[in-house]
């Protein structure tokens, strides 16, 4: 069975979480679960997170934005990746200080 578009963004997003050695889990929101609850819950280095995938120009719906917005007024972090800004989460959640995808030149030792 083919995984739709935004189950591709899941399965990027996860394989940065475990390569970061992030505890998350992909909450279940049927009967006794709350609607609008990111895909992704977890914590890293302390800080929990939040993380809304979506596919191609699709936007989290405004239950998510609430979710979303209660979670960064808690001083979580709360994301929504896409194929486009997969690497967000390395930025984000891995503490990162540079864009994964920005070069890094070493010019020390090289005459100016």
């Amino acid at each position: 069975m083919a995984m739709t578009p935004e189950a591709k963004v899941k399965k990027k997003v996860a394989a940065h979480l475990k390569m970061l050695g992030a505890y998350y889990f992909y909450p279940v929101t049927g009967g006794y679960g709350k609607s609008g609850v990111p895909d992704i819950i977890g914590c890293y280095d302390g800080k929990f997170f939040g993380i809304e995938c979506k596919a191609g120009k699709n936007k989290p719906t405004p239950l998510q934005e609430k979710n979303l917005s209660d979670i960064k007024a808690s001083q979580g972090i709360a994301l929504v990746i896409n194929e486009e800004n997969i690497d967000d989460v390395l930025v984000y959640i891995g503490g990162q200080n540079k864009d994964p995808r920005q070069l890094e030149f070493d010019f020390e030792g090289s005459p100016v």
